[in-house]
């Protein structure tokens, strides 16, 4: 299907975009590239960046999770309120983007990173919450930041369900 939008194969745009030092690059610079240098759609640009980045392991990302013996809506408001969630997770940069309750939130994180939410109700006094921080700098930030989350969810399960 790639081939029939751009008219190269996912093998071709690699070696295209290793030749052009794409590694040493930002999602948006690759992306704008493929648009204005081999007029590909911004779509097809967007989707041969993402692969490129994930099959050069560049685009790196932590996932955690939590199950915790509270509601969703009572889980989700503690993400998306910002006094509540300065009780456990005040160091925390984020912005939100979009939220849906009681299901899901979508965060900025600083300038580059994202961080998206997922909240599963098991039963009405049970969720599993599940957090995914994307676009980290580096392969290197992929331990510290597991532990940040393991330890912020934690903080969060104890202040849910021993307050």
């Amino acid at each position: 299907m790639l081939t029939e939008r751009t008219g190269r194969g996912w093998d071709e745009w690699f070696a295209l975009l290793d030749r052009w030092g794409a590694a040493g690059r930002t999602h948006r610079e690759i992306a704008a590239h493929l648009s204005a240098e081999h007029g590909v759609d911004d779509w097809s640009a967007q989707s041969i960046t993402v692969g490129y980045e994930q099959e050069r392991g560049m685009r790196t990302a932590v996932t955690v999770s939590r199950t915790i013996a509270a509601g969703a809506a009572q889980v989700h408001r503690a993400f998306t309120d910002d006094r509540e969630r300065r009780q456990w997770l005040a160091d925390a940069p984020l912005r939100l983007r979009t939220a849906t309750a009681p299901g899901s939130a979508r965060f900025d994180w600083g300038e580059r990173s994202r961080v998206s939410i997922t909240i599963i109700a098991k039963d009405a006094d049970k969720s599993s919450v599940h957090v995914e921080h994307h676009r980290l700098d580096s392969a290197e930030d992929v331990e510290p930041t597991r532990e940040y989350w393991h330890a912020r969810l934690d903080d969060l399960k104890s202040r849910l369900e021993y307050c």
